[in-house]
């Protein structure tokens, strides 16, 4: 039972990484790598449950809050262009464009 679902999150997985090559728009293949991270996240689990390791659960969530914080920096890099702070926040507070 396990066995299949392992097999069912790599199927899943193969799928993800066919759609993050070939996604129309970059936040098509963000949302791709983002999902692939989740797969990720969970086959990490289920080989814990499945091969009777719990400290699995803990690589697992330290995966998860990398997932998270990565898909955001990405995402504003996408958008901004850099990971510094937002340019209408620096035009309101009077600082100088530079």
């Amino acid at each position: 039972m396990y066995s299949l679902a392992l097999l069912g999150v790599l199927i899943s997985m193969v799928i993800e990484l066919i759609l993050a090559s070939r996604g129309p728009t970059v936040f098509d293949r963000i949302l791709a790598v983002n999902t692939f991270g989740t797969m990720t996240i969970l086959l990490i689990a289920l080989c814990g449950y499945y091969f009777g390791r719990p400290d699995f659960m803990d690589l697992a969530l330290i995966y998860a809050l990398l997932n998270f914080i990565g898909s955001v920096a990405v995402a504003k890099f996408s958008r901004f262009g850099n990971l510094a702070r937002d340019h209408r926040i620096r035009a309101s507070s009077g600082e100088p464009n530079s």
